[in-house]
């Protein structure tokens, strides 16, 4: 199950179907199920620190905003035929309900990682993820 949940959810960030985007979200997330960038980019933490806050995570929550969410960052990364998104290694379970999956960003033309990072999903228990935190750049 741990396999083809990962294998489920890094097709879903190369999917260019919007409708098959949306079949993947709702087989993959709770209704009220979130994604959390933990450790947003570098020009999101520096705005923030010039209005003196901490930095912030980003949060998006609920199927509507998951597909927004999704669609947009293929929109920005897969679309142009720049990136494609691959699992690093084989996912792993840490606890009973909580999986880790380390993923790459690897550009189409030559092959080479350009990103990625590290999910930990909580999971409900019939396997779909109520909760999905990502850490950018963690190796």
């Amino acid at each position: 199950m741990t396999k083809n949940l990962a294998d489920r959810y890094v097709a879903l960030w190369n999917e260019a179907d919007p409708q098959v985007r949306e079949d993947l979200v709702h087989g993959l997330w709770t209704e009220d199920g979130a994604h959390v960038i933990a450790d947003p980019p570098e020009e999101i933490r520096t705005a923030a620190a010039n209005l003196a806050f901490p930095a912030p995570s980003l949060e998006v929550r609920g199927h509507a905003a998951l597909l927004g969410r999704v669609a947009r960052a293929h929109e920005m990364f897969v679309a142009p035929g720049t990136y494609a998104f691959r699992l690093r290694e084989e996912p792993r379970r840490l606890l009973a309900g909580v999986v880790a999956l380390r993923w790459s960003m690897v550009d189409v033309a030559t092959g080479d990682v350009a990103g990625g990072g590290l999910d930990v999903l909580a999971l409900d228990d019939d396997g779909r993820i109520r909760l999905d935190t990502q850490y950018i750049g963690v190796d």
